[in-house]
């Protein structure tokens, strides 16, 4: 007899929560703003987000927007980014995603016997939020976000090993939320700003770039 994790549900089969759905109203109506559709519409749209019980749901609302809202420093509108869900397996010996990169919207970490790091503090996220599944299993998952970032870890099942928050409530405004979702599996996850060694190395990196 075999044993196993549950397989979750599709991202868009998935349950949406008020955030969700808030950021979706917010988004329809940057939208109207800048005339990217009727106010006629706005209302028709904003009903059926409020209604909306799943991701996928809330997806089609916003699917021809995907530009709305997105502007760089001198105010031009930027191109979309490809929005693709990333999929990390610890398998036998571990994975570990650092330094600059682009984090998409939906990740989803499977500790497997390895382990999986994920350190986002030099990560680039043009989502305001970042929906994280972790499935720990046998190695667990550990987390590193940036300072100034927020953490929901509430909706996590702690498993076997448990789940560790050691982020602080402090957070910039506008700064990405990551929202934890999943369950700690045999050897837990991990969730934490940077360490003393991890921060000193971040401050190098940094003074380097701006010396350039």
């Amino acid at each position: 007899m075999t044993t196993g994790f549950p397989e979750a549900a599709p991202w868009g089969e998935q349950r949406a929560s008020h955030a969700d759905r808030e950021t979706v109203v917010r988004r329809l109506q940057q939208a109207a703003v800048e005339g990217r559709i009727d106010f006629h519409e706005l209302d028709e749209r904003l009903e059926r987000a409020l209604d909306a019980k799943t991701h996928g749901e809330l997806a089609v609302l916003t699917a021809d927007l995907q530009g709305a809202g997105r502007r760089g420093a001198a105010g031009a509108v930027r191109e979309p980014v490809e929005d693709r869900p990333l999929v990390l397996k610890g398998g036998l010996h571990g994975v570990v995603r650092k330094g600059p990169w682009t984090v998409p919207s939906r990740v989803t970490a499977h500790g497997g016997l390895g382990g999986v790091v994920l350190d986002l503090t030099r990560a680039e996220c043009p989502s305001r939020a970042v929906d994280l599944e972790i499935h720990g299993q046998m190695a667990g998952v550990t987390v590193v976000i940036p300072d100034d970032w927020a953490a929901e870890t509430s909706g996590i099942e702690p498993g076997l090993g448990g789940v560790t928050d050691r982020t602080t409530p402090d957070h910039a405004p506008d700064a990405p939320l990551l929202r934890v979702t999943g369950t700690g599996g045999l050897a837990g996850v991990v969730v934490r700003h940077p360490k003393g060694k991890e921060r000193r190395r971040l401050e190098r990196e940094s003074k380097a770039l701006t010396s350039r």
